[in-house]
């Protein structure tokens, strides 16, 4: 017999052999440590099972590219990268807390086994699904792991992870797998859950140890008996009750209560009294405690329930519904929506931690006794996507903000959040104001998702006055100094003069509106444009002119002149309709420059062949022989393709000045693959600018880009270093040799997967006033800061400096806020006031008629009585036939 060689114990991997590095341009000369990840700040809370602890010290959870371990007690980072570069699907701990499992993303990617504490790769385990991990769970002896895989396979593994065997695999299902855990009763069986499904299966091993997975019950059909009420059921699926005549299986359902199934089928479904349901929304996590069943919320409650009244619970009438309540609860706060919770240890006593998808991690005692300690909460973070970004323009600071209504200030030299502000309405563009328009750097301008600007500043609370019994101990406080609405829709874009005189704040609802920059913002007017504005930039000092390019996503480029406050007559409506405007509608040219490449492809294979030829009838007459002349008939070439033109435009995703007049563009959608350099056209612009048809003058293919387009581009101040954020999360860096972009420049780059590649957009992306640092947000929550590579090897000590605060500011009664998100804006004040003007005017008009109406019948009244005091023959008929 073969013997299988074991792999020892002691064996261990070097993580310097596999994890991913960044991406260098062969021959580039670019250094490989070009930027290095210094700090995540943000935090991914709407992934699915997002939070792992190994012990009471440290924190686990995944970052884009990296799994992060956060010491809880110095609040400092260490980073685990993918070997792949392809993201990370899910984290999990063995049950001895002495190694964890990290499955990762990206094409055959790879599941690895790491040591703890020493972070050491353990073991590498590969061939387990085509695409993506999902999910990871090990048996209670620790001696199993099972994976499962999204699509296109949804494969299910079980691995002798130890000598990194496969012992089995299996198509999970045909739909979205989103967790498998084994039995805690019986580690021979397992439950793999998802969109509409849970299934539970059986590991059965004959003689000869060989394993074959027996599906106990192919599928719990939720649809027969909530096809109204359930989309899919909720992924809750941690509980495997008891395994003999009938599987007994706990589930957590979409609408709150708990559903006990029995061989296959719902035998009851569990509610509190009075038909309340278990928890107000979604049931995200049920969990067996050492006896205790333990039932977590969106709703924000845990709540605790006894297993032995569930596990032996039956319908008493034809509602199918069971009243029960549970032993205990605790309601961690409001405005808390849990997903996973997770426990360790601590000194001997049970400690919880949660995962909250509003943004939060929480600290929790689930013991339920007179010594109970409250929940704390002990980070907190942005919740979903990052929307906005931009950095102090003299000092490390950097403020954020989301649809979560909230925006936040961090320091990234102390790697620290210093304060965070709360609205009604997400935040949906954002600006830090230039040292021209506020020299200590403290004004922030923010756009939100109901058309609000606000500026807000950010001071030192430490330099204001201290009044008696009072101290002032915060770092930064951020102070709301003026709010306004320009806008019917959400804010998409805000951008100040170069001399800091102008704001310009662009929406979605195809409007750019001025305001003059002053102590208060004063609206100046607004301009419609062709679509929603994506982007907003005005023209560098460098050129003479100052003009606003306005970028809209559906193919459209403007320019205009900086408005004056005294050109344009604003009584009746802020619209100004004189204000020149220069048009650019991008016809695409992808189609073509593809077409062009195929004929210049082909006629040089058609070359290639008749060198050969002429060299192959050269050598054969060097020999002696004679050439017979043959009609070849020439294969018959392929149709060149047609030209396409996409019928919905691209999307432009960004661009920005090259020179007056010019300027580059980035886009979305078929069009995406390369830079396009277009110029406003000095003809007649007074045609119809949806009958434009203007085509770019330079393209420059930027390579890996075809379904990877640039979403964001920035420069260091010198723009020596043209810094790319791409869809699939990617950081690039282009080293330009002069300020100008080519064909040459941008043939060599540095590249970095560092946020999720699947939703993981990178939103923002700028560098430190000082080019010391680049700051990134993305779509998955995340923020990294970078450490730029300088010439000095060390850099000197550096501190973050948070403005002062202004002088009087705490004698001055707060700034009136815009709660109202049915608010009028302001060119809907100003139609409403005109609107008012005249119906006043009207109503003194009537009011004066009404008057002489009445002079004129008191008049008419003397004269009748008059008349009637006449003898009757001098008296006036009250009829006169003419």
């Amino acid at each position: 017999e073969k013997v299988e060689k074991k792999i020892s114990e002691t064996f261990f991997y070097n993580y310097e052999d596999i994890y991913s590095r960044p991406f260098v341009t062969e021959d580039s000369g670019i250094p490989i440590n070009l930027l290095t990840l210094k700090h995540s700040f943000g935090y991914d809370c709407t992934r699915s099972v997002n939070l792992l602890l190994l012990d009471s010290k440290t924190l686990m959870y995944i970052a884009g590219n990296q799994v992060v371990l956060l010491d809880l007690k110095t609040e400092s980072q260490c980073y685990l990268r993918s070997s792949g570069g392809g993201g990370i699907g899910f984290i999990t701990a063995h049950p001895t807390k002495q190694y964890f499992a990290v499955g990762e993303k990206g094409k055959k990617p790879n599941l690895i086994i790491y040591d703890y504490p020493s972070l050491r790769p353990y073991r590498i385990l590969r061939g387990g699904t085509e695409e993506a991990y999902v999910f990871g769970d090990f048996n209670d002896a620790g001696t199993l792991l099972a994976s499962v895989g999204s699509s296109p396979d949804y494969m299910l593994t079980i691995w002798d992870w130890k000598q990194e065997k496969i012992v089995l695999r299996s198509k999970a299902f045909s739909q979205d797998v989103y967790k498998v855990t084994f039995s805690a009763d019986n580690e021979e069986q397992l439950t793999t859950s998802g969109a509409g499904h849970i299934r539970l299966l059986a590991l059965i091993f004959n003689h000869f140890n060989a394993c074959k997975l027996c599906h106990v019950v192919k599928k719990l059909n939720l649809l027969t008996l909530y096809t109204t009420s359930c989309k899919y059921l909720y992924i809750a699926i941690d509980l495997m009750l008891s395994w003999k005549e009938a599987t007994n299986v706990i589930s957590g359902t979409e609408w709150g209560n708990l559903l006990l199934w029995e061989g296959g089928l719902i035998k009851v479904e569990l509610c509190r009294a009075g038909h309340k349901p278990c928890h107000s929304g979604p049931v995200s996590q049920v969990v067996l405690d050492e006896g205790e069943l333990v039932t977590v919320g969106k709703d924000g409650f845990i709540r605790v329930w006894n297993f032995e009244t569930i596990d032996a619970a039956d319908s008493v009438d034809d509602t199918g519904l069971l009243e029960v309540e549970p032993m205990n609860e605790l309601h961690v706060g409001r405005n808390v929506s849990l997903s996973f919770v997770s426990k360790v240890h601590d000194c001997g006593q049970p400690v919880w931690y949660a995962q909250d998808t509003n943004g939060a991690i929480w600290k929790l005692d689930l013991t339920f006794s007179n010594m109970t300690r409250d929940p704390e909460c002990l980070y907190t973070f942005h919740s979903g996507r990052i929307e906005a970004m931009s950095v102090s323009p003299i000092t490390y600071l950097m403020a954020t903000t989301a649809l979560d209504r909230s925006v936040r200030v961090y320091d990234f030299i102390s790697n620290s959040q210093l304060s965070e502000i709360k609205f009604k309405k997400g935040g949906t563009a954002l600006m830090w104001a230039p040292r021209v328009v506020n020299p200590k750097g403290g004004l922030i301008a923010v756009g939100f998702e109901d058309g609000v600007v606000r500026i807000i500043e950010v001071y030192d609370p430490k330099g204001l006055p201290i009044l008696a019994g009072q101290t002032n101990t915060e770092n930064a406080k951020i102070n709301l100094k003026q709010a306004f609405k320009p806008h019917a829709t959400a804010v998409t874009a805000l951008a100040y003069e170069r001399n800091g005189d102008v704001l310009a704040t662009g929406s979605k609802d195809k409007t750019v509106f001025f305001f003059a920059v002053e102590d208060e913002y004063k609206p100046i007017g607004f301009i419609c444009v062709p679509g929603p504005v994506q982007a907003l930039q005005w023209s560098p000092s460098s050129h003479v002119k100052s003009t606003l390019l306005i970028l809209c996503e559906n193919g459209f480029a403007l320019q205009v002149p900086a408005p004056l406050p005294e050109e344009h007559d604003t009584v009746s409506t802020y619209q100004m309709k004189n204000l020149p405007t220069q048009y650019f509608h991008f016809y695409s040219i992808k189609s073509r420059i593809k077409l062009e490449e195929e004929i210049a492809l082909r006629e040089k294979i058609k070359q290639e062949k008749e060198k050969a030829k002429l060299e192959w009838i050269k050598q054969q007459q060097e020999v002696g022989k004679e050439i017979e002349e043959e009609d070849e008939e020439e294969p018959e070439e392929e149709p060149l393709p047609p030209l396409y033109i996409p019928e919905e435009p691209s999307p432009i995703l960004c661009g920005f000045y090259s020179s007056p007049g010019k300027f580059w563009l980035s886009l979305g959608g078929y069009d995406s693959g390369f830079l396009y350099h277009c110029e406003f056209s000095s003809n007649d612009q007074q045609e119809d600018p949806e009958n434009r048809q203007d085509e770019p003058f330079e393209v420059i293919p930027i390579e890996g880009t075809d379904n990877n387009p640039i979403h964001q581009i920035s420069f260091c101040t010198s723009r020596l270093l043209m810094f790319c954020g791409m869809q699939n999360g990617a950081l690039r860096v282009y080293p330009l040799q002069d300020k100008d972009l080519s064909v040459n420049n941008l043939k060599e780059y540095w590249s970095f997967n560092v946020h999720d590649n699947d939703y993981g957009q990178i939103q923002g992306i700028c560098s430190s006033y000082d080019d010391r640092f680049l700051i990134t947000c993305g779509g998955d929550g995340n923020i990294f800061a970078f450490n730029i590579l300088s010439p000095e090897d060390v850099h000197k000590e550096l501190k973050a400096k948070i403005p002062s605060p202004r002088s009087g500011l705490e004698k001055e009664k707060a700034a009136e806020d815009i709660e109202d998100p049915n608010a009028y804006n302001i060119e809907e004040v100003k139609q409403k006031k005109e609107y008012e003007r005249i119906m006043k005017e009207a109503e003194q008009k009537k009011k004066k008629k009404r008057e002489e109406l009445v002079a004129l019948r008191h008049e008419f009244l003397f004269l009748l009585q008059k008349n009637q005091e006449l003898p009757k023959h001098m008296q006036l008929h009250r009829e006169v036939h003419l």
